[in-house]
């Protein structure tokens, strides 16, 4: 794959597993990228210019805003995100994925390895997981009103936020 894209010129890489197979044995996400894509995800402002680099069935029906991010694109109807600016100042942004963690997963799911780099996601990923438990601890089940936001953030991780 070569990826010319507004954040990246000229970035080359291989597959090396089968598209969504072949996963690290201690990452399991429940939802796919474009199932993420479908259900509405980071108000339908992420991967808009570089949609070349993934299948086109990923974005048939993905929620998608062009001009600025639109939180009613979001599955839980609510802001979810923070600035790009504000994921690199935290160091959650690191090379080769300008995008920061979705747009890590995406190319792990296509296919892409990068042992060091995906050791360092899956384990960020790992962590995220304290969120379930928060929500499990606060809220009825099935009662996807109880922390909106939390719920967004797991399915912009690759949790099932529908419990």
């Amino acid at each position: 794959m070569i990826v010319n894209d507004k954040m990246q010129k000229n970035y080359h890489y291989e597959y090396d597993a089968p598209i969504g197979s072949n996963y690290a044995t201690d990452f399991k996400p429940d939802i796919t990228p474009p199932e993420m894509l479908k259900l509405g995800i980071f108000e339908g402002h992420y991967l808009n210019d570089c949609q070349n680099e993934f299948p086109k069935e990923w974005f048939l029906n993905a929620k998608l805003s062009y001009s600025k991010p639109n939180a009613e694109l979001n599955f839980f109807k609510i802001k979810s995100r923070m600035s790009l600016q504000e994921w690199q100042n935290r160091g959650w942004i690191v090379a080769p994925d300008p995008r920061g963690w979705f747009q890590w997963y995406c190319r792990y799911y296509m296919g892409r390895r990068l042992p060091k780099i995906d050791h360092w996601q899956i384990n960020r990923w790992k962590k995220f997981k304290r969120h379930v438990i928060q929500i499990q601890q606060n809220c009825l089940p099935m009662d996807l009103d109880c922390r909106r936001k939390q719920r967004q953030a797991l399915l912009q991780w690759a949790y099932d936020p529908f419990f």
